[in-house]
């Protein structure tokens, strides 16, 4: 009954505990939208020495984003010693606790230590100002509209632990992961070996990357409206990529999984619920999910074909069609193309 109505209903309580109002973090979409804007940022100037210093400032981010190390320990960090370039382990603090970057950030970093351009600052490719790194951080921050205090490193690095701790790591691991000390005794009585603490960061690091990049017909986000009616609620999902995906569940699924404002989720929209209207204008359509993109390839069979769409932020959608409709739409690669669902056809999940 729940997939019939649009919610899968597991219910994950580690992922609708409430952080006190008091405390300043970001969720994921918005440290995802923070990683986005300075990326963008980084190579926003027809200077080439503009361009190196801000890569070097992105790429402090990006090691802090996904490490929640202090920004000390990121500065302190000697790419040829302390970064493991074939598996993107990270060594940091004195410690030199063991910490894996997801596969992208492991790239860009990679990229940089072999780039000529970056060749002056070999070994200190991270070692900024602190005071340079946090003014840049506070404007990257007011950019997206955010105060200014949401983009200081102790924020982001409190927002990794509660991002983490949402994913159901335990909070022993977490720790491990933070360079913390046992916050109390309950933790300190779950003992993980440093082989274990490895095992769940990997296995998480590839869990986020699988959102980042979405996997097909998926896309994870946070809720920012829910609308209740009668019987049924409107449920609107903002994505890592930035669109708003809109389902309808039932008020009872509301309640169930807890569906609010803020809370993470996962949505699905079936292939054979999904239309691609062929061109670049607008398809007429009243209401729904309606995303642009590029035909990224066609799949032809003896009664279907597949049509698979690429969304600008790199989500993959596709859609089952009849053989008759791909001839009349003239579906090919590269053609810009409509995605349309309904926002009945869309099922979330507490992933």
């Amino acid at each position: 009954m729940g997939e019939q109505f649009g919610v899968g209903r597991r219910v994950n309580p580690a992922r609708i505990f409430s952080i006190p109002r008091d405390v300043k973090h970001l969720d994921t979409v918005q440290l995802e939208a923070l990683a986005a804007s300075f990326r963008r940022w980084a190579v926003d100037s027809p200077r080439r020495d503009v361009r190196v210093s801000r890569r070097r400032l992105c790429l402090v981010f990006l090691v802090l984003r996904h490490t929640g190390a202090k920004l000390g320990e990121v500065l302190a960090l000697d790419e040829l010693r302390d970064f493991d370039a074939a598996t993107g382990v990270c060594r940091l603090g004195r410690e030199r606790r063991e910490v894996s970057l997801p596969g992208d950030v492991a790239g860009e970093l990679r990229e940089a230590v072999e780039s000529e351009d970056f060749a002056p600052w070999r070994g200190r490719l991270l070692s900024l100002d602190p005071g340079h790194v946090r003014r840049k951080f506070y404007e990257r921050a007011q950019e997206l509209g955010l105060p200014k205090e949401f983009g200081n490193p102790s924020v982001l690095r409190r927002s990794r632990a509660i991002e983490l701790l949402r994913q159901d790591v335990p909070l022993t691991v977490v720790q491990a992961i933070l360079g913390q000390a046992s916050a109390d005794l309950t933790a300190a009585l779950m003992d993980f070996s440093d082989v274990d603490v490895r095992r769940i960061q990997r296995m998480t690091v590839e869990k986020e990357a699988d959102r980042r990049t979405s996997a097909r017909n998926a896309f994870y986000g946070k809720v920012v409206d829910v609308t209740r009616g009668g019987i049924q609620s409107m449920v609107t999902l903002r994505t890592l990529g930035g669109h708003d995906v809109s389902s309808v569940v039932t008020n009872d699924s509301v309640e169930a999984l807890g569906i609010r404002p803020g809370v993470l989720l996962a949505a699905e929209i079936k292939a054979p619920w999904v239309v691609v209207v062929p061109g670049a204008q607008r398809p007429a359509v009243a209401s729904g999910n309606v995303f642009s993109g590029v035909v990224e390839r066609v799949g032809l069979g003896d009664v279907s074909a597949e049509v698979v769409v690429r969304l600008e932020d790199g989500t993959e959608i596709c859609a089952i069609v009849t053989v008759d409709s791909l001839r009349v739409g003239a579906f090919a690669p590269g053609m810009p193309a409509w995605v349309v669902c309904s926002a009945f056809s869309v099922i979330l999940r507490a992933d």
